[in-house]
């Protein structure tokens, strides 16, 4: 197969840890060609959705920013690819808003998109688990610091997010005595323009931030408990989290295999659930990660159960 991954700068990844990455190795690994390219570099012309794309090569042993051999940039039409992977980072701003737009022009045109382009859009990766209500905890989504304050009174402990960021980045927790309530949330509101997500604090985050990689629909059998340092509320690697893989406990199947279902027919073929205790608190669908370190620590070849859902869902048998 001819891959197209649609990623951040390959100069930019850290690939002792990079999902893409380790997706790219087993696709090489089988004989499949790799191309890549920033999601800025799309382009619609005549009625066709193309790309300024390059042909990506692994040497052996290549390490830090030389992991790459990068070929001459080539404006190829999307549907030229057996599958384009859809791989950018959040935030999921106009940027990426734009990118979606483009990748389903493409759809229409033949091109085979992973994630779809419209459950991209249709799954906030915070907002979705309003979709699946018995799963999660007691949660508040608004722009209105009065209706945060009287959640915070009635909860007694919460996390405050924002609905667009990844890794941890704008998180806090909030109690009724904290004496910069007013100023933090005025400051991730800013000031009832911006809707944000309040949770009731889940104190079983000391036991980790669960990443439950759901492939095809399917569960992998570990996962990754993002345990945060001392003295942090945050699980997330990003944040200083250490990432211990464990196998899935029987709420975590049961959550995923709930899930499941709904979001293989939505065309989302990767997405990594986040559950702290027995609750979800996030669906993620953009650029799931942890497959390295599920795999270091287990042995269990996270990258070739994707690549092998990923050719059958090209084959038309996924």
């Amino acid at each position: 197969m001819r891959l197209l991954f649609v990623a951040d700068p390959l100069e930019s990844f850290k690939i002792h840890k990079d999902s893409t990455y380790a997706m790219m190795v087993e696709a090489e690994r089988r004989g499949h060609e790799l191309w890549a390219m920033v999601s800025e570099d799309l382009a619609w012309k005549d009625g066709r959705v193309s790309g300024k794309t390059f042909q990506v090569l692994l040497p052996p042993g290549g390490t830090g920013k030389d992991w790459f051999t990068r070929g001459e940039d080539e404006w190829r039409d999307l549907a030229d690819f057996d599958a384009v992977l859809m791989r950018r980072d959040p935030p999921f701003d106009q940027a990426y808003l734009y990118a979606t737009w483009l990748l389903e022009m493409a759809e229409r045109h033949g091109a085979r998109v992973f994630n779809r382009p419209q459950s991209l859009r249709d799954f906030n990766e915070k907002l979705a688990i309003a979709r699946f209500p018995r799963f999660i905890a007691p949660t508040l989504v608004t722009g209105e610091a009065a209706l945060i304050r009287e959640f915070l009174a009635e909860q007694g402990d919460i996390i405050v997010k924002p609905l667009n960021a990844m890794g941890g980045a704008g998180i806090f927790r909030l109690r009724p005595e904290d004496p910069n309530l007013g100023a933090i949330l005025e400051t991730v509101t800013r000031d009832g323009a911006e809707t944000v997500m309040a949770q009731r604090y889940l104190p079983e985050i000391r036991d980790g931030d669960k990443r439950i990689l759901v492939i095809d629909g399917e569960a992998v059998p570990y996962c990754l408990a993002r345990i945060p340092m001392e003295g942090e509320t945050r699980g997330n690697l990003a944040a200083g989290g250490r990432g211990v893989a464990r196998p899935l406990s029987e709420r975590d199947r049961e959550i995923a295999s709930a899930l499941g279902p709904e979001l293989k027919a939505a065309g989302l073929l990767l997405v990594g659930l986040d559950v702290i205790g027995d609750c979800l608190t996030e669906v993620n669908v953009t650029s799931p990660t942890c497959f390295r370190e599920i795999t270091d620590q287990t042995g269990f070849n996270v990258a070739g159960m994707f690549v092998d859902a990923l050719e059958l869902a090209v084959k038309g048998e996924g």
